[in-house]
C-alpha cells in the first residue's frame, strides 16, 4: 500500500493489475463452481452458493481496490472475474454446461458484472487529515 502523493513506477502498477486479472480467473472459476449449491428445506431450494459467490466478488473487487489505491487493479479482477464466468457459460465439448439457463444461472451470469461496475464506478472517499478535530 502506498501513502498518498507517492508515486508507483508502471512496471508495478501493471505488475498488480496482471495479479489481480490472475485473482479473479481463479476465483471466478471457484465460484462459478460453487454457484450451484443449495440447501433444500421442505419445497424451497435456499441457493447458499451463489450468495457467498456474490458475496466473495463484491469481497474481491473491494479489497483489490482498497488494497491497490485505486481502481486499475479492481478493472483488473473484474475483468477475470466476468471473463470467467462469461467463457463458462459456454457449451463444452459434449454440450455440457457449468451455468444452466435458469434463474440462478441467470444471476451468476449477470451478478458479477454488476457488482463489478458498482464497485469500480464507487466514487474516491477524500483522503483523511492527519492529526484530531482540533489540529490544524
Amino acid at each position: 500500500m502506498t501513502e498518498v502523493g507517492t508515486r508507483v513506477s508502471p512496471m508495478t502498477r501493471a505488475g498488480n493489475v496482471a495479479l489481480a486479472v490472475l485473482i479473479g480467473i481463479v476465483f471466478g472459476s471457484v465460484a462459478t463452481i460453487g454457484h450451484r449449491n443449495a440447501w433444500r428445506i421442505g419445497d424451497v431450494d435456499v441457493p447458499w452458493g451463489l450468495v457467498l459467490a456474490l458475496i466473495g466478488v463484491l469481497a474481491l473487487l473491494v479489497g483489490i481496490r482498497l488494497v491497490a489505491g485505486g481502481r486499475l487493479a479492481a478493472v483488473g479482477a473484474a475483468v477475470g472475474v466476468v471473463g470467467t464466468v462469461a467463457l463458462l457459460t459456454l457449451p463444452g465439448l459434449g454440450g455440457s454446461v457449468l451455468i444452466a439457463g435458469d434463474v440462478v444461472g441467470t444471476v451468476w451470469a449477470v451478478g458479477p458484472a454488476l457488482i463489478a461496475v458498482l464497485v469500480v464506478a464507487w466514487p474516491e472517499l477524500p483522503p483523511r487529515r492527519r492529526g484530531g478535530r482540533g489540529a490544524a
